[in-house]
Protein backbone atom coordinates (compact mmCIF):
# COMPACT_ATOMS: atom_id res chain seq x y z
CA UNK A 1 0.00 0.00 0.00
CA UNK A 2 1.33 3.44 -0.89
CA UNK A 3 1.55 6.19 1.68
CA UNK A 4 1.90 9.92 1.45
CA UNK A 5 2.00 12.65 4.07
CA UNK A 6 -0.70 15.26 4.47
CA UNK A 7 -0.98 18.25 6.77
CA UNK A 8 -4.02 19.37 8.72
CA UNK A 9 -2.39 22.38 10.36
CA UNK A 10 -4.96 24.80 11.70
CA UNK A 11 -7.87 22.43 11.26
CA UNK A 12 -9.88 21.42 14.31
CA UNK A 13 -10.63 18.03 12.77
CA UNK A 14 -10.04 16.17 9.53
CA UNK A 15 -12.32 13.67 7.89
CA UNK A 16 -11.05 10.71 5.90
CA UNK A 17 -13.78 9.00 3.96
CA UNK A 18 -14.02 6.08 1.66
CA UNK A 19 -13.61 2.36 1.78
CA UNK A 20 -9.96 2.60 2.87
CA UNK A 21 -10.37 5.32 5.52
CA UNK A 22 -10.42 2.71 8.30
CA UNK A 23 -6.83 1.84 7.35
CA UNK A 24 -5.56 4.93 9.21
CA UNK A 25 -7.66 4.56 12.38
CA UNK A 26 -4.98 2.68 14.33
CA UNK A 27 -2.20 5.11 13.46
CA UNK A 28 -4.38 8.14 14.21
CA UNK A 29 -5.30 6.59 17.57
CA UNK A 30 -1.63 5.84 18.30
CA UNK A 31 -0.70 9.46 17.59
CA UNK A 32 -3.55 10.85 19.70
CA UNK A 33 -5.34 12.30 16.67
CA UNK A 34 -8.46 10.14 16.66
CA UNK A 35 -11.63 11.94 17.71
CA UNK A 36 -13.94 9.39 16.10
CA UNK A 37 -13.97 6.74 13.43
CA UNK A 38 -17.12 5.56 11.75
CA UNK A 39 -17.98 2.93 9.17
CA UNK A 40 -21.20 3.90 7.47
CA UNK A 41 -23.89 1.27 7.92
CA UNK A 42 -26.66 1.63 5.34
CA UNK A 43 -29.42 -0.68 4.20
CA UNK A 44 -27.70 -2.89 1.63
CA UNK A 45 -30.65 -2.95 -0.76
CA UNK A 46 -30.82 0.84 -0.83
CA UNK A 47 -27.07 1.05 -1.48
CA UNK A 48 -27.42 -1.46 -4.31
CA UNK A 49 -30.22 0.55 -5.93
CA UNK A 50 -28.45 3.92 -5.53
CA UNK A 51 -25.23 2.51 -6.99
CA UNK A 52 -27.06 0.85 -9.87
CA UNK A 53 -29.05 4.01 -10.70
CA UNK A 54 -25.86 6.11 -10.66
CA UNK A 55 -23.88 3.67 -12.79
CA UNK A 56 -26.72 3.23 -15.30
CA UNK A 57 -27.13 7.01 -15.60
CA UNK A 58 -23.39 7.40 -16.17
CA UNK A 59 -23.39 4.47 -18.61
CA UNK A 60 -20.30 3.07 -16.95
CA UNK A 61 -20.72 -0.44 -18.33
CA UNK A 62 -23.37 -2.67 -19.86
CA UNK A 63 -26.45 -2.98 -17.61
CA UNK A 64 -25.95 -6.72 -17.11
CA UNK A 65 -22.38 -6.13 -15.91
CA UNK A 66 -23.55 -3.40 -13.54
CA UNK A 67 -26.23 -5.64 -12.03
CA UNK A 68 -23.75 -8.51 -11.55
CA UNK A 69 -21.17 -6.18 -10.03
CA UNK A 70 -23.83 -4.63 -7.79
CA UNK A 71 -24.92 -8.04 -6.52
CA UNK A 72 -21.30 -8.97 -5.81
CA UNK A 73 -20.81 -5.75 -3.84
CA UNK A 74 -24.13 -6.28 -2.03
CA UNK A 75 -22.97 -9.70 -0.86
CA UNK A 76 -19.52 -8.40 0.14
CA UNK A 77 -20.81 -5.46 2.15
CA UNK A 78 -21.10 -7.26 5.53
CA UNK A 79 -17.47 -8.43 5.24
CA UNK A 80 -16.34 -4.89 4.36
CA UNK A 81 -18.15 -3.51 7.42
CA UNK A 82 -16.63 -6.23 9.65
CA UNK A 83 -13.17 -5.38 8.35
CA UNK A 84 -13.65 -1.67 8.95
CA UNK A 85 -14.91 -2.22 12.49
CA UNK A 86 -12.04 -4.64 13.05
CA UNK A 87 -9.67 -1.80 12.19
CA UNK A 88 -11.30 0.38 14.87
CA UNK A 89 -14.17 2.17 13.15
CA UNK A 90 -17.58 2.21 14.80
CA UNK A 91 -20.46 1.01 12.61
CA UNK A 92 -23.04 3.80 12.52
CA UNK A 93 -25.92 5.08 10.45
CA UNK A 94 -25.46 8.35 8.55
CA UNK A 95 -27.56 10.32 11.05
CA UNK A 96 -25.34 9.14 13.93
CA UNK A 97 -22.18 10.05 12.02
CA UNK A 98 -23.50 13.53 11.23
CA UNK A 99 -24.41 14.10 14.89
CA UNK A 100 -20.97 12.90 15.99
CA UNK A 101 -19.13 15.16 13.54
CA UNK A 102 -21.34 18.15 14.48
CA UNK A 103 -20.54 17.54 18.15
CA UNK A 104 -16.82 17.37 17.39
CA UNK A 105 -16.99 20.64 15.46
CA UNK A 106 -18.84 22.21 18.37
CA UNK A 107 -16.05 21.04 20.68
CA UNK A 108 -18.11 18.39 22.45
CA UNK A 109 -16.88 14.87 21.74
CA UNK A 110 -19.88 12.65 21.15
CA UNK A 111 -20.22 8.91 21.20
CA UNK A 112 -23.34 7.42 19.70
Amino acid sequence: MATRPFAVDGSPIFIAEGIFAAEIVGECRRRGLLAGAYALRRPRGATFLRRLARDLAEQRKAPRVLVRRGITLLRAEPAVLRRQTGLGAEAARAREVLRGVAALLAGHPHRS
